[in-house]
């Protein structure tokens, strides 16, 4: 039988997804499913790697009996991933030392403010592209091994594997024979070098991290392993993996220097091609490999949002302002305004471009007059107002202001935030006719790996269009909009 599918797995911070795509790009059969969130103390948050693993295979073995064409048919799977996300497991068994610290997570805070005061972050700025905050890896990492009885004399004698949560499912895909991952997770550990294109020993020597941990690291684009026997009716190509972020930009096609995309999910996050060029960002963006093909290296300027999606899950589900989170776009469009309402969504501290880890979430400018759809239109606006904060770091940093702006990810299925979104950016925004472009970024990687697609230039032509949205708002109803907000942030800052 001919290998003309590709499968891609999805495993994001709040559900996995498996998806099957054909030799056009087009999905004909996917499964997914929520997974739970441990929240042992304030401003920490785990998963359990089991489950994890489990609704992988489940999702996979489900999206490929649905597909109609078995095991047989798939040239190679596609993984994407939340990055970030931290896990230990025992190299014997597999079996994680203790649940993964997720991206999110807080609790290295205090350490990344003492690297800080001792001056290191010029330093790791230059060598990571990153800044030093708990969002990243490598903190988690020397947390789990100075808490985990044992761990750290485990680690040093290589008994112990690290990896993101791509590397955990390669190993259990491979039944515990390949130990590796690509250059976009790599990148976001604080451990990998972005020039030099290794993992850096003086990093490692700052984070007290033992070298023997680590992954091997390879392209994007790269027969990794197979899978073992017994976990589909024939075993498959891992054949392509990307952080999430990368992949949904190489999902819209971004190839050109200066294309860039927003997705929306769990957080928000806009990566700019910056192509070969990787540029030190002055308004604390973050550079970072956007893909590595036969070795060599495109770059992307990305702003980091910590919480998009998650405000409206926290309207549904932590207060029950609404019950679906679809209604947020009948709500928004129930008001002529936001009554003055701002939201300033730092559930989890903010990213980019302010990187406050002790900042927490406020609303204001509330009144007898507010209500629940102006609450659901402030959480919209405020996603929108993020991302405008974002471009304009991003222009203050020498990058001309993007021609147009591909979104993607839940959110951008919402008519509403998109009019939203074009008017502050004062660019078009384009949506794609998929908008699962995370899962097809991880499937174009596999594909060009096992030759579905002959290259770039065929990907850029599988991409269309679904809605242009154009700039309507003058810049007289924007500008006191605009100012509302940074009052609003300002206070929170302070």
């Amino acid at each position: 039988m001919a290998k003309t599918h590709i499968l891609a797995i999805d495993q994001g911070t709040t559900s996995t997804r498996s998806i099957v795509f054909d030799a056009s790009a087009k999905r004909v059969a996917s499964a997914q499913t929520e997974f739970a969130q441990h929240y042992p103390a304030p401003g920490w948050v785990e998963h359990d790697p089991e489950d994890i693993w489990r609704d992988v295979l489940a999702t996979a073995r489900e999206a490929i009996a649905e597909s109609g064409v078995g095991a047989e048919a798939i040239a190679g799977i596609g993984i994407t991933n939340q990055r970030e996300t931290t896990l230990v497991w025992d190299r014997a068994t597999g079996k994680p030392i203790h649940n993964a610290i997720v991206w999110q997570d807080r609790r290295t805070a205090d350490t990344c403010a003492r690297l800080k005061a001792e001056g290191a972050e010029g330093d790791v700025r230059a060598r990571t592209g990153l800044l030093l905050d708990p969002y990243f890896s490598g903190t988690k990492l020397a947390w789990i091994l100075d808490h985990v009885d044992g761990a750290r004399a485990r680690a040093e004698a290589g008994e112990l594997a690290f990896g993101t949560v791509d590397s955990f499912l390669l190993w259990r895909l491979t039944g515990g024979t390949v130990h590796a991952t690509d250059v976009t997770n790599a990148s976001r550990t604080l451990l990998w070098n972005i020039r030099e294109g290794c993992w850096d020993e003086q990093m490692c020597r700052l984070l007290d991290v033992p070298m023997a941990l680590l992954p091997q690291v390879h392209d994007n684009a790269h027969v990794f392993g197979h899978t073992a026997d017994g976990l589909f009716d024939a075993p498959i190509p891992i054949a392509g993996i990307a952080g999430d972020q990368q992949a949904a930009l190489f999902g819209q096609a971004c190839f050109a220097r200066g294309m860039a995309k927003s997705t929306y999910g769990t957080g928000c996050f806009m990566l700019l091609n910056t192509g070969a060029e990787a540029i030190a960002s002055e308004n604390r963006l973050l550079t970072t490999p956007a893909y590595r093909l036969d070795g060599r290296t495109t770059y992307a300027l990305e702003g980091s949002i910590f919480v998009a999606g998650a405000a409206i899950k926290w309207l549904r589900d932590g207060i029950g302002v609404i019950t679906h989170a679809s209604q947020t776009d009948d709500l928004a469009t129930q008001v002529p305004d936001s009554h003055g309402v701002y939201m300033i969504p730092a559930f989890v501290g903010l990213g980019a471009p302010h990187w406050d880890p002790d900042a927490r979430a406020a609303i204001f400018g509330l009144t007898l007059g507010a209500t629940q759809a102006h609450l659901a239109r402030a959480a919209l606006e405020a996603v929108g107002y993020q991302t405008m904060d974002l471009v304009e770091a991003m222009v203050a940093d020498g990058s001309a202001r993007p021609a147009t702006m591909r979104v993607d990810g839940g959110m951008a299925a919402n008519d509403w935030l998109c009019g939203f979104l074009t008017d502050l950016l004062e660019v078009p925004v384009e949506r794609p006719d998929d908008l699962e472009t995370t899962a097809r970024g991880a499937a174009f990687h596999a594909g060009l790996a096992t030759g579905v697609w002959s290259g770039l230039d065929e990907l850029e032509r599988l991409w269309s269009r679904e809605h242009c949205f154009e700039p309507k708002m003058t810049a007289e109803a924007r500008a006191p909009l605009i100012a509302g907000w940074r009052d609003a942030l300002r206070r929170t800052l302070a």
